[in-house]
């Protein structure tokens, strides 16, 4: 589905599994991308396994094509003392399989809803004062190798601490309207100077792994929210989703944009259809019109994955049939032990 949207680099935070689950699936795919192991407070001895099967079997492997990170899921679902150990780990593991233009990196979950402060208080009976990034920020865990995904609940000292920190904001409005969690304040980080990039949350929370469909979501709804339409003009959009991505990912000397010296990383749109006729202006194009069926040909790396609407690097046909026997093993699966239960 990435490939096909047009996306060539993927951030993930998901369950590493023996053999290389995501990391396999995305180097066999020919994409580009960083993933995770999420990190819970009551499974530290598997994420510890995990984290180190992970950045040691494939942290800058496959042609540079495959990085990895540190995932602490959430300030409430991670203690503060296993948050600050996650921190020396991802810094032990940079400095063993990593390198300055090759990172491992950390992402995590912050301040998604407005009752976070309460959850950690609840969950760790922890003093919480201001807000959740203010919270991290006494952990000493904040830098400029950190994500934080969804950034939704922040008053003005959390964003002037992820200024000052450098921190990296991932905005998944999708999934923040979906889940009513809120909307992020973007016009603000990005008066602040904070770093903001674009995601889906994935298909759990979105439905889709569509960045045409998370650009035009990003533009309309802070014009609407805020009530002024030149906010979030489409080459800030673009950029977002393209720039500011490479940024968040410590990659940007290598991709987000096309320049000599850089990876070829491109997606090509085919414009000769009703819908994007008469074309005017391309970026505008792009943001508010284009849909992921009208990528054509993707190349990365300099590998053409995708030609014609055509997948090189993947049987899709054989991966859907695939994907739909797994949903009915675990459905059975489910349907048992709720009836055992």
């Amino acid at each position: 589905e990435s490939i096909m949207g047009g996306i060539t680099t993927i951030n993930t935070m998901y369950h590493y599994v023996e053999g290389g689950g995501e990391a396999k699936g995305l180097a066999e795919a020919g994409l580009r991308g960083v993933v995770g192991h999420v990190c819970f407070s009551w499974r530290k001895d598997e994420d510890r396994r995990a984290l180190e099967a992970l950045a040691r079997e494939w942290h800058g492997k496959h042609d540079g094509r495959i990085r990895v990170s540190v995932d602490p899921h959430a300030p409430y679902t991670v203690d503060p003392e296993y948050m600050v150990e996650l921190r020396h780990v991802q810094k032990d593991l940079n400095e063993r399989y990593g390198s300055p233009d090759n990172p491992v990196i950390w992402h995590i979950h912050v301040a998604e809803t407005e009752d976070e402060p309460d959850k950690i208080r609840e969950a760790f009976k922890t003093e919480v004062k201001g807000g959740v990034v203010e919270y991290l920020d006494s952990l000493g865990v904040l830098g400029r190798d950190v994500i934080a995904a969804h950034c939704v609940a922040l008053n003005e000292r959390d964003i002037t601490i992820l200024r000052d920190r450098g921190v990296k904001v991932s905005h998944c409005p999708i999934s923040n309207l979906k889940l009513a969690s809120g909307v992020s304040p973007v016009p603000r980080l990005l008066d602040a100077g904070v770093t903001v990039s674009l995601g889906t949350d994935g298909p759990s929370s979105n439905n889709a792994s569509d960045m045409f469909e998370v650009m035009k979501v990003a533009a309309l709804l802070h014009k609407g929210v805020w009530r002024n339409p030149t906010l979030l003009p489409a080459e800030k959009v673009l950029g977002m989703a393209t720039r500011e991505g490479a940024k968040a990912l410590l990659w940007e000397r290598e991709i987000g944009s096309i320049e000599t010296g850089k990876k070829a990383d491109i997606a090509i749109l085919n414009f000769d259809k009703p819908h994007l006729c008469p074309l005017y202006n391309e970026l505008s194009h792009l943001v508010y019109v284009a849909k992921a069926s009208d990528v054509e040909t993707v190349i990365i790396n300099g590998e053409v994955v995708m030609e014609n609407r055509e997948v090189k690097t993947v049987n899709v046909p054989r991966l859907m049939e695939e994907a739909e026997k797994a949903k009915e093993n675990l459905l059975s699966r489910l349907s048992q032990s709720t009836v055992k239960g």
